[in-house]
């Protein structure tokens, strides 16, 4: 099982004055975040889009590609691209010249986004919304299995005999697909055979146990080999030495940015019993100290068989000095025992 580290960017909000962190500032802070997860031996990192105030990164290929020139081993990719409202064409292109910067190591994983401002932004209507990423991911994988093709939709202009370049370092790239709560979404990625990575970020992880179930039979009814499959789950994260001390450090940024998201949802005020609660066994988080979160990464992959783990560290902008060290704790402890206890 691979262990990396997914992040949105997120970039800090003064709870008094409302002042929003600098976004060259914390751009700055996410390479030399990167750079930190690649020397201590993470697997992949994942980098969010969205086009909002109160995040950094509306193009997560432009980091990759920063990254890359500061990096040598950890694979870096998009979590997630927004593909619904990007050209399938350039995003292929762009991630294909991460690809070779990073001597291979560049992957795209395509989701539907749970924001949606980047639809009227780009001039996308939202009741097409299921249609457009359906069509556009099947043209990424066209676009990923062949240099030169021939292809008619309805959201894109037509391609006739067309070649793209530049071509990833080894002629193809590992393309993921993000999903959430939808059956629909998971039959879709077993049929296409592509790896599907599950946002687990809220109640309980054993509810998505019948989803797991829908995608390795979509998968293996589509005549894909089982053994090739690969399953991962998103989880939000962070780290420190001692338990309750890092939870209790923890929750204000935390319930701040579940409120701020919350408020435009519909969502109640979040609570502290949510958050203990999600801290559980039976919860969705994985906050806490070393050995806490060894033993919750292994019940992970034991509930659902992964071949991969994400931690998405940095939801509400904890400080950068805290990041650094939960990183440290995630590369040299959490990771080595999780592998050990995998043998």
């Amino acid at each position: 099982m691979e262990l990396g580290i997914g992040m949105f960017g997120d970039l800090k909000i003064n709870p008094q004055t409302g002042e929003i962190q600098n976004t060259q500032v914390r751009l700055g802070e996410i390479i030399e975040e990167i750079k930190l997860m690649d020397e201590v031996g993470v697997d992949f990192f994942g980098m969010g889009e969205h086009h909002r105030a109160d995040y950094a990164v509306a193009s997560p290929e432009i980091i990759l590609a920063a990254a890359a020139t500061v990096t040598k081993n950890i694979k870096l990719g998009s979590a997630v691209s927004v593909l619904s409202s990007a050209d399938p064409v350039k995003l292929y292109q762009d991630f294909a010249t991460v690809d070779l910067l990073s001597n291979g190591r560049a992957e795209i994983m395509a989701g539907r986004g749970s924001f949606i401002e980047s639809f009227p932004l780009f001039g996308f209507d939202l009741k097409d919304y299921s249609s457009l990423f359906e069509e556009k991911l099947n043209l990424l994988t066209r676009l990923n299995n062949a240099e030169t093709i021939t292809w008619t939709g309805k959201h894109r202009p037509s391609l006739i005999n067309q070649s793209i370049y530049p071509r990833p370092t080894n002629g193809k790239m590992p393309i993921w697909v993000a999903v959430g709560g939808t059956t629909e979404s998971v039959i879709r990625a077993g049929k296409l055979g592509l790896p599907v990575m599950f946002a687990i970020i809220g109640g309980s992880p054993i509810n998505f146990k019948p989803l797991f179930e829908v995608y390795e039979q979509a998968f293996v009814d589509s005549g894909h080999n089982r053994e090739d499959m690969q399953v991962g789950v998103h989880m939000h994260s962070f780290f420190g030495e001692d338990s309750q001390e890092i939870a209790n450090w923890y929750y204000p940024f935390y319930a701040a940015q579940m409120d701020r998201i919350g408020a435009s949802r519909g969502w109640p005020s979040y609570q502290r019993t949510q958050y203990d609660y999600g801290r559980s066994r039976h919860g969705h988080l994985i906050v806490g100290d070393v050995n806490e979160s060894v033993d919750k990464i292994l019940q992970m992959q034991e509930t659902f068989g992964l071949t991969r783990f994400s931690a998405h560290m940095d939801v509400g902008s904890p400080d950068h000095s805290k990041m650094m060290k939960a990183i440290e704790l995630y590369g040299n402890k959490i990771i080595p025992q999780v592998k050990k206890g995998l043998v």
